[in-house]
C-alpha cells in the first residue's frame, strides 16, 4: 500500500501585548511576551493528522533612551531682559516607562556672555500646553522626578536673565540636561533587572541622557508695524467713492524693539479699478518722483502697477515712517 503524505508547515504566532498602542519610537513595548507555536498537518491516505510543537516565549527587553530638542533654537533679547525663556522638548524614545531629572546650565563655552538662571525657579513645565511661558505653568523643583511613559514627552522652559551692557550680536548659551534618575550608561550597555517589572534593560544610543542648548541673541529683534488708512474725495467736494474720486492712502511704518531692520523696503500694489495719480508719492511729507533711481520712491507700471519706497536701515530711534500716495477710481 502506497503512502502519499503532504506536509504543510506554518507558524502560529501569538503576541500577548501589554497595551494596544503602536508606533513607538523604539518598537514593541518592554515586557511584551512574544510566543510562537509551530504546527504540522498531514494526511495518510484518507486519514488527517497533526502535530504541535512546544511553545517558545521571548520577553522584549527595555531600551533606555531619551532625546531633547530645542523648540526655540534662538531667542532675541535686549540687555537687562529678565525671565527670557528657551523652549525644549524632552521625549522618552525608549519602549518602556522611565524617570528623569532635569538640570539647567548657563555657563557654557563658545558664547559672548553667560545668561543668569532665573530664581527662585529657572525651569518650568508647559503645564497649560500653550507653547509659551504663562501663569498656568508649573515650576520644576531641582532633583524632582519627571516620569515619562514610552514615547511620551514634556515641554519645558529654561528661564534666564540677560546681563546689562551687552552689544548687538552678542550671544549667550543655556542648556538643559535630562538624565535617567538611576544614572545614565553607555550605548549598548546591559542593565540587569533595570527595566519595567524587573526585566533586563539595555541603554540606547543616548545612554539615557540628553543634552540640548539654545541661544540668546542680543539685538536684531526690531519689529516693523504698518498701519494703513484711506481718505476719499469726490469731484463734488464730498467723500463718496464715485467714479473720478481720489483715494489717498497713508501708511505709517513704526519700528519697535532693539536692533536694526536692514534695507527696509515698502511696496503697495495699485488696487484694481483704480489708476495711480502721478506725482502723489510722498515719504514723511516729502514728494518723491515716480521714476526709479533718482530718489527713494518709484512707480512701476509693469508687470503690475505698484508703488515702492526704499526706507533704508530702521531702528526704534528712526521713528515712524509715513508713506502716502493717491489713486483715482476708474
Amino acid at each position: 500500500m502506497s503512502i502519499t503524505a503532504r506536509i504543510r508547515l506554518f507558524a502560529l504566532g501569538l503576541a500577548v501585548l501589554a497595551c494596544t498602542r503602536q508606533g513607538f519610537a523604539a518598537g514593541t513595548l518592554a515586557g511584551t511576551a512574544i510566543t510562537n507555536t509551530a504546527q504540522v498537518t498531514y494526511t495518510l491516505g484518507t486519514v488527517s493528522g497533526a502535530a504541535t510543537s512546544n511553545t517558545t516565549t521571548t520577553t522584549v527587553l527595555q531600551v533606555l533612551n531619551v532625546v531633547a530638542t530645542a523648540q526655540t533654537p534662538t531667542v532675541s533679547v535686549i540687555p537687562g531682559d529678565t525671565r527670557k525663556a528657551l523652549t525644549f522638548r524632552i521625549t522618552n524614545t525608549g519602549n518602556g516607562p522611565d524617570t528623569y531629572t532635569l538640570t539647567p546650565l548657563s555657563t557654557l563655552p563658545g558664547d559672548n556672555f553667560d545668561p543668569v538662571l532665573s530664581r527662585p525657579a529657572s525651569v518650568y513645565f508647559d503645564t497649560d500646553g500653550n507653547g509659551f511661558l504663562s501663569a498656568g505653568d508649573t515650576a520644576y523643583v531641582p532633583g524632582a522626578d519627571v516620569p515619562l511613559a514610552a514615547d511620551a514627552g514634556v515641554t519645558v522652559f529654561v528661564l534666564n536673565n540677560i546681563p546689562p551692557a551687552l552689544n548687538n550680536g552678542d550671544t549667550g548659551l543655556s542648556q538643559i540636561t535630562a538624565a535617567r534618575k538611576g544614572g545614565p550608561g553607555k550605548p549598548g550597555q546591559s542593565l540587569g533587572g533595570g527595566g519595567v517589572g524587573g526585566i533586563d534593560a539595555v541603554f540606547g544610543t543616548s545612554g539615557d541622557q540628553a543634552v540640548q542648548s539654545g541661544k540668546y541673541l542680543v539685538g536684531n529683534n526690531v519689529t516693523l508695524n504698518a498701519v494703513k488708512t484711506q481718505a476719499v474725495a469726490d469731484l463734488q467736494g464730498g467723500a463718496r467713492p464715485l467714479q473720478g474720486a481720489t483715494i489717498t492712502y497713508t501708511i505709517v511704518i513704526t519700528p519697535t524693539g532693539s536692533g536694526t531692520a536692514t534695507a527696509a523696503s515698502f511696496s503697495d500694489p495699485i488696487p484694481a479699478n483704480t489708476t495711480f495719480r502721478a506725482g502723489s508719492l510722498r515719504l514723511n511729507a516729502i514728494a518723491l518722483t515716480d521714476a526709479a533711481g533718482d530718489d527713494a520712491g518709484e512707480y512701476d507700471a509693469t508687470p503690475a502697477p505698484m508703488v515702492k519706497v526704499a526706507l533704508g536701515d530702521l531702528t526704534a530711534a528712526s521713528g515712524a515712517q509715513t508713506v502716502q500716495f493717491a489713486v483715482t477710481i476708474n
